[in-house]
């Protein structure tokens, strides 16, 4: 019994460990590939994605940021309806990703920083085989206490997910995501991406 159970635990890590190693191969890809952000050619705060559109996902930008209903780590619901009218960040993550841990506490660092302009920040965990008291324990490392969401297929079907974590969209007031993120950018580049879906306000 004590064989089996020592194996069955060799088992979870291992898979644990392929997981991770898998995303990071693919994140890997992605920098060697030079996936790079650039300002769009017209005047509108947009970003162009350059690389294969298949492992960025689905480019939203200039579209309205799809609504979504899910679960919270504590167990209720989170209605994106109740952030109308509030320019937004919604930050898809995993507990395995490095990058994903290094941004959100500059996230959490904004969200105070802009809160009077009406900022909010949303976290979705997306990832297979996480515990709640897995994420529980990465966002505790991370000191964020912006709500943070379990996705579902709806919403990784509506964002068209692609291959890279962390991706980020950055929502104006009116509901329109104006920027989109795969992978990690720089705490100025965050904050510069904020400050852009803010705008006047």
């Amino acid at each position: 019994m004590v064989v089996l159970m020592i194996a069955g635990l060799g088992l979870m890590i291992w898979g644990g460990v392929y997981n991770y190693h898998e995303r990071q191969q693919k994140m890997q890809a992605a920098r060697e590939s030079q996936i790079k952000l650039v300002k769009d050619g017209d005047s509108s705060a947009t970003m162009t994605m350059q690389g294969s559109s298949d492992s960025l996902g689905k480019d939203l930008r200039n579209q309205p940021a799809p609504a979504f209903k899910l679960a919270t780590l504590e167990g209720g619901k989170f209605d994106s309806a109740s952030l109308k009218g509030h320019p937004m960040v919604i930050n898809f993550w995993a507990t395995y990703c490095g990058p994903c841990r290094l941004e959100m506490p500059w996230f959490e660092e904004f969200s105070k920083k802009y809160e009077a302009k009406g900022l909010k920040v949303v976290g979705i965990d997306d990832e297979e085989g996480a515990s709640k008291d897995d994420i529980h324990a990465a966002v505790k490392k991370t000191g964020v206490t912006y709500p943070i969401l379990i996705a579902d297929t709806s919403i990784e079907k509506a964002y068209g997910l692609g291959d890279y974590l962390p991706s980020t969209y950055y929502v104006d007031a009116n509901g329109k995501v104006l920027i989109q993120t795969p992978g990690a950018p720089s705490k100025d580049e965050i904050e510069a991406n904020i400050q852009k879906i803010i705008g006047g306000q």
